[in-house]
Order: structure tokens, then C-alpha cells, then sequence
């Protein structure tokens, strides 16, 4: 896929999770300076344009309880450097290098860009569970083939489930 594809899918999902009243979305600034760079320099790997691309125009999203990390100091513990060093270094069950958390489930478990299958600027998303031993990373869930579609399902479908773009109960 093309990076201009990509932009013009990532606006059109971010439209459509503008449908959705204030009171149930919160997108968060834009990010103007070289943050991600550094993360990626960080980390030692490159992340997705896709995700890039949303985080910049906004840096971290929340929609009903489903969240997308951003990365500032005000965001403590929950911005996107905190939690990689959290994941990779300070639990139990480490998460491999290659693992990129960048949204919760609420029950310590994350989904995760696998950085190390990035092609062509996008790669998979994985869901890592906090809990459990994985003989192989081979046993990893791949959940969605990028993050638009991560985006799709996991915060627009999945809330317009139970909830209205207007805040509503179904």
C-alpha cells in the first residue's frame, strides 16, 4: 500500500471517529516536534506509518473505555515510552523487544504492533497477554494485519455494537 493510500484511509477513519459525540471521544493534540522520532530511536525500531500518521494529528485517543496511548509527560504512566519500559523491563513476563504496546484492555494485557514484521510501512497487531507463558512467539495472536484495521473493528465496530455515534445506549 502506497503511503498516500494509507494517509487517505487514516483520514477517513478518523472522520468517522469524529462521528462520534464529545462526551464519548476524546482525541488528544497534535503532536509538533520530534517525540516519535526519539521513541523510535528509543526502541530501535521504526513504527508504522499508519499509526504515526494518526498519532501525530492526534496524540492519544479514547472512545468509551477503549484507549490508543499517546506519548507526553502528562499522560504519566500510560504515555506510549512509559509503558514499553514497563512491558519490557519491570513485569513478571517480559514482552519481547519487538512487541510495541500501544493499547490496553483493561485486564494488563495489550495490544501490540510486532515491529519486527513492519513491511512496507505497516505491520501486524498482536494481542499480548500479561498472564500467560508463550513457549514460542509463534502462539502470539496476530488480531488485525494494521492498525487502520485495528482502528476499524476494535474502536469504531466494536463500540457502534452497543452504542450509537451519538452516545446512546443500543
Amino acid at each position: 500500500m502506497e503511503n498516500s493510500a494509507i494517509y487517505k484511509q487514516c483520514d477517513l477513519l478518523l472522520a468517522e471517529l469524529s462521528k462520534f459525540d464529545k462526551s464519548i471521544i476524546h482525541f488528544g493534540n497534535q503532536i509538533a516536534d520530534d517525540r516519535l522520532k526519539l521513541l523510535e530511536q528509543k526502541i530501535g525500531f521504526n513504527l508504522p506509518l499508519d499509526f504515526k500518521y494518526i498519532l501525530i494529528i492526534h496524540n492519544g485517543i479514547s472512545l468509551v473505555g477503549n484507549e490508543v496511548y499517546g506519548i507526553d509527560e502528562k499522560f504519566r504512566d500510560s504515555s506510549l515510552d512509559k509503558v514499553y519500559q514497563f512491558e519490557h523491563e519491570e513485569v513478571s513476563n517480559k514482552m519481547p523487544g519487538q512487541y510495541f504496546p500501544f493499547s490496553p484492555d483493561g485486564f494488563g494485557n495489550h495490544y501490540c504492533f510486532d515491529l519486527s514484521k513492519l513491511d512496507n510501512t505497516l505491520c501486524p497487531v498482536v494481542f499480548w497477554q500479561h498472564d500467560f507463558n508463550y513457549p514460542s512467539l509463534n502462539e502470539v495472536e496476530i488480531c488485525h494485519e494494521n492498525f487502520m484495521e485495528w482502528v476499524e473493528e476494535v474502536l469504531i465496530e466494536w463500540t457502534l455494537e452497543d452504542i450509537n455515534y451519538d452516545g446512546t445506549d443500543k
